[in-house]
């Protein structure tokens, strides 16, 4: 799925315009960027955690010549851990929908 298939489910979900909807996308893009370049933790309730963890160096083998080692330096990387909602609701596609998870919260039972 891309930005723009994003884009376009929720202008038909919400019935707003896609322009607005590209903003608002756009902006809680750029909100994670901006706090993934200050090393903070970003946690989305029932979709998972954004945060940067440290990479330690390695070695590594130079791809054209095997013989030649590389030193791979230490750097931050962003990582991204489901939530367990997520994880189950993934898991869960293709199941019974009699065994779909349900959000915190959403335990209520209809009739």
């Amino acid at each position: 799925m891309t930005k723009a298939d994003l884009v376009d489910r929720i202008a038909g979900r919400t019935g707003l315009t896609k322009r607005d909807v590209a903003v608002v996308v756009e902006a809680l893009l750029d909100a994670i960027k901006e706090a993934l370049a200050e090393h903070k933790h970003i946690e989305i309730r029932e979709f998972g955690t954004f945060k940067v963890k440290k990479r330690k160096a390695s070695m590594k083998y130079n791809p054209r010549d095997r013989s030649q080692k590389v030193i791979v330096p230490e750097k931050m990387v962003p990582v991204f851990k489901p939530s367990k909602f997520l994880k189950e609701k993934v898991n869960w596609m293709g199941e019974s929908r009699a065994a779909a998870p349900v959000a915190p919260g959403d335990e209520s039972t209809s009739v």
